[in-house]
């Protein structure tokens, strides 16, 4: 084990501590296929899964991974009309899982997130059953200041990028505090979990994501 992934196994069982005087549960995996298999051990087969948009669920192809397994997947880019996209969001808000990853998450334990329509943090805060977190340990920040830094700075130009939105940031690659409607209309910080067991993170000891 190299002294990178040492260190990233020694701040995830830190991690794991502080999500946990949230009320949030927490687990750490060394790879992303650990990972992957640990998320497949969570969901039953007969359950229903939807997600949030995020790199790092692509990185894992733990969709794909599901899908194989059986489950009922809610794929909201299966919807082609608004009235088809509001009958999606209903069925994501009565699933049994919502799989997102966070922009970022601070040593004490908050996750911070920025989503544009707000359908991917409002998943998050209420609706689906279960939520599973799924986070690369490059999302670490040292304060809540610097995980909002880092969504900013980091997870949204990158992500402007790749959805092609001409935005301040995309061409600069530095948050522009633009008044722009794009992916920066909601800023959401998940301070702890109301309700027991239903958010759980899985840090993964590997670069994931923005």
């Amino acid at each position: 084990m190299g002294a990178k992934e040492e260190n990233y196994r020694h701040l995830g069982e830190t991690m794991i501590k502080k999500f946990r005087k949230r009320n949030i549960d927490a687990c750490y995996c060394a790879s992303k296929e650990e990972a992957v298999k640990k998320v497949l051990e969570m969901i039953p087969k007969e359950e229903s899964v939807t997600w949030g948009g995020s790199v790092t669920l692509q990185e894992t192809g733990i969709l794909e991974a599901l899908k194989s397994k059986g489950c009922r997947m809610i794929d909201r880019n299966e919807a082609k009309t608004p009235e088809e996209k509001r009958q999606m969001y209903a069925r994501q808000v009565l699933s049994d899982w919502f799989l997102m990853s966070t922009n970022a998450f601070s040593a004490d334990g908050e996750l911070v997130n920025i989503d544009g329509n707000g359908n991917r943090v409002s998943l998050l805060i209420h609706g689906p059953s279960h939520v599973i977190v799924l986070a690369g340990m490059n999302k670490f920040a040292p304060t809540l200041e610097d995980a909002v830094r880092r969504a900013r700075n980091v997870a949204s130009p990158a992500n402007c990028v790749r959805l092609g939105l001409k935005t301040p940031c995309a061409a600069t690659g530095i948050c522009g505090d633009c008044a722009d409607p794009t992916i920066c209309c909601q800023f959401v910080i998940t301070r702890h979990s109301r309700h027991d067991g239903r958010i759980t993170v899985i840090l993964v000891g590997e670069d994931l994501g923005y």
